[in-house]
């Protein structure tokens, strides 16, 4: 009850170019098919119940991609009415992803309007996440060309037309806002239950076709008028357009370039922690794979007033960093047995919660071996397609072992509670975000990560 007091306290009592020349050649880095390192409760969230009533490569070639030759005026709609007409120019840059293990390139777009419901963003800043990088190698097939970065803070600059007064009241012209990678379209069987999570059209239109919901893009090159898919969003770009389920406002006391980590690595986090876990005081937790997300579980594993908090990685520089996020333990898997060790620290029985953030089978067996007898195995890590898993069925059933997948938060209850443990300091932010780059060194950024030379998060500056 004192964790629980302490922590509601802290939270209740806040108010809330050209393209890069470079050749394939220096790019055999993605041509290496190696696994991917995407390393990483309810009571923080009982503490904030009261905001969800406020927030409820180098050659380009488009072969094969349908030329739009005319763009309808509705798609180029512009809401000067409300303050967003002035100023804006005619063709932004974004970084585009062609084909599997060539570089991003640098192309202009015209500048992309929002339809209704949806929000045009001039974007500030922009996370550089696994995910993006599992689909630059060809490990998660996804429509291209398309704009990737899916994890971005920015200003608002339009409205759709017919956007609702309530949204337009919510996020007006000006805000400054996060985005979260999961953009919930608000209608469907699912986001009606408030799981944003499993939103049936962001899975369906932009995860399957790379586009928003009405089955088209935003995004058309300027010199050609050919459409480019968005993955998410399409953050890698200076502006962007995000459905307005998908953003919260981002509160003046906290930076646009730290903050753009809490739409994916802090918001998968929290969904893990908070809503597959349950994340108790005095749960003991173990956390496989200390990267932006699994360091940010660290984080939320503290807030929540867990025990335990063990941090199992193969790099001695991360496992010392986990240590400023709250672990109380730091296993070196390339050095000892981690789930012996994990035993040994929890007296033989294992923890309660373990979270896999690697999305290798070998390390989703040690997540589901390293759980106590009725623990939960939680599952945040994407793994190369076609990965699969094994399990011990008999201890699964006879041990009631629960085996949970969780690919994010709940964008609409959860984005502005995560939001809100960054502005008390609660969650971290100067620490989690390691390395800054420019918009121009995007290639030099994912190259980094692809190396696993990136402790924590890293972020891109775009404006």
């Amino acid at each position: 009850m004192m964790i629980r007091g302490a922590i509601a306290k802290r939270l209740v009592s806040t108010n809330s170019s050209s393209s890069l020349s470079s050749s394939s050649s220096g790019w055999s880095w993605l041509c290496q098919k190696t696994s991917s390192s995407r390393s990483s409760s309810s009571l923080v969230g009982q503490c904030l119940n009261d905001d969800n009533n406020n927030n409820n490569k180098l050659e380009f070639e488009f072969d094969g991609i349908e030329k739009t030759s005319k763009i309808s005026s509705s798609r180029w709609f512009h809401s000067a009415s409300l303050g967003g007409g002035g100023g804006l120019p005619s063709s932004m840059r974004a970084a585009v992803f062609s084909e599997p293990n060539k570089p991003l390139t640098f192309e202009e777009f015209h500048i992309p309007h929002p339809k209704s419901g949806e929000i045009l963003v001039k974007t500030k800043a922009c996370g550089v996440c696994h995910s993006d990088l599992h689909v630059m190698k060809g490990e998660l097939p996804f429509a291209s060309p398309c704009v990737v970065g899916h994890e971005i803070t920015g200003e608002v600059v339009e409205h759709g037309p017919a956007t609702d007064t309530k949204t337009i009241a919510r996020l007006p012209i000006g805000s400054r806002v996060i985005g979260a990678f999961i953009m919930p379209c608000g209608n469907c069987s699912y986001c009606s239950k408030g799981h944003d999570d499993l939103c049936e059209d962001f899975f369906a239109y932009n995860r399957a076709k790379g586009t928003l919901y009405d089955g088209e893009t935003r995004l058309f090159l300027h010199s050609s008028g050919k459409p480019v898919y968005m993955y998410s969003m399409g953050g890698l770009a200076e502006y962007c357009v995000v459905p307005a389920n998908g953003l919260t406002i981002l509160p003046k006391s906290l930076p646009y370039t730290e903050s753009a980590i809490l739409g994916c690595a802090v918001f998968t986090a929290y969904g893990a922690m908070a809503n597959a876990a349950e994340v108790r005081p005095g749960d003991s937790i173990a956390v496989i794979g200390i990267g932006g997300v699994g360091s940010s579980c660290l984080q939320i594993a503290r807030a929540f007033g867990a025990s335990d908090i063990i941090a199992v990685d193969v790099q001695d520089e991360k496992l010392q960093k986990a240590k400023i996020f709250g672990a109380t333990h730091a296993i070196n898997a390339a050095k000892e047995d981690a789930v012996g060790k994990i035993m040994e620290i929890t007296g033989g029985k294992g923890v309660d919660v373990a979270v896999e953030a690697l999305g290798r089978p070998q390390t989703f067996l040690q997540c589901v071996q390293s759980v106590k007898d009725g623990g939960k195995a939680v599952m945040i890590g994407l793994a190369q397609t076609g990965s699969v898993g094994e399990v011990d069925i008999n201890r699964l059933v006879r041990r009631k072992i629960q085996i949970i997948g969780s690919y994010g938060g709940r964008a609409r209850q959860d984005l502005p509670k995560v939001v809100r443990l960054a502005e008390t300091g609660v969650f971290d932010l100067s620490n989690a975000v390691s390395r800054k780059y420019t918009f121009e060194e995007s290639n030099n950024a994912f190259q980094d990560l692809n190396k696993g030379n990136i402790v924590g998060r890293a972020v891109i500056e775009i404006m």
